[in-house]
């Protein structure tokens, strides 16, 4: 914006779910997929370990390592990544809220491949 501009901007609140609020189906699973990541990241840099340190530790092969890195989800499921964390020497306590969809929410079949 230029001073003097008449150019406001919107605020908007979002859901809490990045994906949820660009409309992706799959958000839920998106959204714990990259938590759990960034919490294998997060156990990583605490420890200094390089993914090839990260695998003799943990059995996990180095590549899975670099693909977490990186933020490469697809081929991880939500059990794979909680295996990861555990053979990191992580325990993992999941809590799930289960509710009905507000009318406007993303629906599966309309929604973002």
């Amino acid at each position: 914006m230029t001073e003097g501009s008449d150019d406001s901007l919107d605020i908007v609140r979002g859901s809490g779910n990045v994906f949820r609020d660009f409309g992706f189906a799959d958000a839920d699973v998106r959204q714990a997929k990259a938590l759990l990541a960034a919490q294998i990241i997060k156990v990583l840099d605490a420890e200094s370990l390089s993914t090839r340190q990260a695998e003799a530790r943990s059995g996990i092969a180095h590549s899975e390592f670099v693909r977490i890195r990186n933020v490469n989800l697809a081929r991880f499921t939500i059990d794979r990544l909680v295996t990861i964390l555990g053979r990191l020497g992580q325990e993992v306590e999941l809590s799930i809220n289960i509710r009905p969809r507000l009318p406007g929410e993303a629906d599966a079949e309309t929604s973002h491949p």
